[in-house]
């Protein structure tokens, strides 16, 4: 197979992170919760934690993903902060 034009092989090509807001608003209570939800996880994630899901991704989509999973727990009063 050909190279493409940064000298990789087509096939070798990168694999974009897929998750959306619709995978993740199905297990919190609304946008605003979503946010702050993944940013504690994140930060938690930047902390050391070790993460529930294997991903070769960001912090940030890695707890998203566990979100979308149903990994990571919702508690109200951390909505509420």
């Amino acid at each position: 197979m050909l190279p493409g034009p940064h000298g990789r092989k087509e096939e070798e090509k990168f694999i974009m992170a897929r998750i959306t807001v619709e995978d993740c608003i199905k297990k919190v209570p609304s946008r605003f919760a979503l946010v702050r939800i993944t940013a504690q996880r994140a930060r938690q994630l930047l902390k050391g934690a070790k993460p529930h899901l294997k991903s070769n991704n960001k912090i940030i989509v890695t707890a998203l993903r566990e979100i979308a999973a149903g990994d990571v727990s919702v508690n109200k009063d951390s909505i509420d902060e």
